[in-house]
């Protein structure tokens, strides 16, 4: 099983990103996948997750109407739209197969103006 994120950098406040998690090693779309980020200092805090199908994501408070979770099961990746990012929005990002001690190794996301 393995799990990898991309798409992390620096974005001014206000911006844009979009984080992709690439799937391999199980069978994909019988799984639902979660976000989780981890600031410095702070302890690893939820952010989101989907279904197995897609149809049913579920966000954090404090994500909820600016992120967007998404998934394509015929090319085994899950994405994060990330909206109107704030300076509290940065740490490291990681998706996980649900239930699991499978994790990524994570992407930093910095939002610094």
């Amino acid at each position: 099983v393995q799990l990898m994120e991309s798409g992390g950098g620096t974005v001014q406040p206000g911006g844009s990103l979009r984080l992709s998690c690439e799937a391999s090693g199980f069978t994909f779309n019988v799984y639902p996948i979660t976000w989780w980020r981890q600031a410095p200092g702070k302890e690893r805090e939820w952010v989101g997750d989907i279904s197995s199908d897609g149809s049913m994501p579920d966000y954090s408070e404090s994500v909820r109407g600016r992120f967007t979770i998404s998934r394509d099961n015929a090319k085994n990746m899950v994405y994060l739209q990330m909206n109107r990012l704030k300076p509290e929005d940065t740490a490291v990002y990681y998706c996980r197969r649900s239930n699991s001690n499978y994790w990524g190794q994570g992407t930093q996301v910095t939002v610094s103006p």
